[in-house]
């Protein structure tokens, strides 16, 4: 028989050393990338902020003075319209009233108005926030220099103004609201597809079919791998799909609607909900298979048909699980560009979405519309609609941790 000796103490306070040594150094790597990421989260966090705020170098056409003796921050509603009317001519005045009377807007509205067809704004310089902050003299010297006439002002691009306005091609009076509505039409359609299909291919593949059966591993294989397809291939297949061999249904024309083709927010929003089907399938699949089985056996044990125990027991422990993994889904869905550019989304639009068959933009197609422009003034608004996403991004993934955190259940 072979006799077990314990090593020598020297060499196992050194074997022991050695380990601690070695678990300390694969803590150190773990906590070097959890630090790694959260640099790189901030610093870009920071430089979107860095881009949404700071001062602005800027010019009238016309003098403010010429207009009123006071300033227009302390003229009343009247005096604005009657500011309006001696300035604008006669066509441009009932344009803007046809569009909406003149009398019934706010006096910040014509306000607005004076700034942009009378005064007429013109943005020379744009600084970002941080050189704002720290460098505010050198900024009020350049001013001066380059710029005599021009008034330095610092500016949040991101106002209530700013996600109330629609989209105008004078960045200073741009707002995110059309390409906000459009987001939101998108991922509702994308739901009401991806949502209902997503959960009842889950059922079936884990509740009914034959999961060592052939076919289902090859079903099951080939979602797997739907979910890790680029985007741009979605789009492709909806502009062949929905675009084009759909043009009938998804441009209206069949339910009598004239003047659009097939690249509306229908076709948007079902080619979003063909790309975020796959995951909603996953994840569905993981929260029906967290259930324990035997909740199962005991709805069999008291005469219930298989039907009965999936609607009754296990879709309802199993739903938090599902608005969750769904909710994140349409996380990836409304921070999508690419299928939307294939699609047809379009990178000017001014007037709020009112039907599905309607044409369309997105916020991530706006924000990328504004970033290829050449003005400061356009990347200022592209970082304060990065900054809208990002809040509606947060506000879906806190959604989905609250359905979570009150409903799921411990077994």
């Amino acid at each position: 028989m072979n006799q077990f000796t314990y090593p020598e103490k020297n060499e196992m306070e050194r074997f022991i050393a050695a380990r601690y040594r070695k678990a300390w150094a694969w803590e150190l790597a773990f906590l070097s990338s959890l630090l790694i990421a959260i640099i790189s989260l901030s610093a870009l966090f920071l430089n979107v902020v860095d881009g949404a705020f700071g001062y602005v170098a800027f010019e009238y056409k016309k003098d403010p003075a010429t207009l009123s003796a006071k300033p227009l921050a302390e003229l009343n509603q009247e005096e604005l319209l009657a500011i309006l009317q001696a300035n604008l001519s006669k066509g441009a005045y009932k344009k803007l009233d046809d569009k909406k009377p003149m009398t019934s807007r706010s006096a910040d509205d014509l306000r607005n108005l004076a700034v942009e067809r009378i005064l007429q704004v013109k943005t020379r310089e744009t600084y970002p926030l941080f050189r704002s902050l720290f460098q505010r003299a050198a900024i009020e010297a350049e001013v001066a220099q380059k710029f005599p006439n021009a008034k330095l002002e610092f500016r949040s691009w991101l106002t209530p103004a700013f996600i109330s306005t629609p989209q105008s091609s004078k960045a200073e009076f741009a707002g995110a609201r059309t390409a906000i509505l459009g987001s939101l039409w998108i991922v509702g359609i994308a739901v009401l597809l991806a949502l209902p299909i997503g959960v009842g291919a889950a059922v079936y593949l884990q509740e009914y079919s034959n999961k060592k059966s052939i076919l289902n591993r090859i079903i099951q294989t080939n979602i797997n791998n739907l979910a890790g397809v680029p985007s741009i291939v979605y789009g492709m297949l909806g502009l062949a799909i929905f675009v084009r061999a759909w043009e009938p249904f998804t441009s209206g024309a069949m339910f009598g609607v004239t003047d659009t083709n097939g690249r509306t927010l229908l076709a948007a929003g079902l080619t979003m909900g063909i790309l975020v089907l796959p995951l909603m399938i996953i994840n569905a699949q993981e929260a029906i298979k967290a259930v324990p089985d035997s909740i199962r056996q005991a709805a069999f044990g008291v005469g219930s048909t298989r039907w009965q125990m999936v609607w009754h027991h296990v879709l309802p422990a199993a739903l938090p699980g599902i608005l969750t993994g769904s909710i994140l889904a349409m996380s990836r869905a409304i921070g999508e560009t690419a299928p939307l550019i294939i699609v047809g989304a379009s990178t000017f639009v001014t007037l709020d979405p009112s039907s599905p068959f309607t044409k369309f933009t997105a916020l991530p197609i706006q924000i990328y519309q504004w970033t290829s422009r050449a003005q400061g003034e356009f990347h200022a608004i592209a970082a304060a609609g990065i900054l809208v996403l990002s809040g509606l991004l947060l506000l879906l993934n806190a959604t989905a941790i609250t359905l979570r955190n009150r409903y799921q259940r411990r077994w």
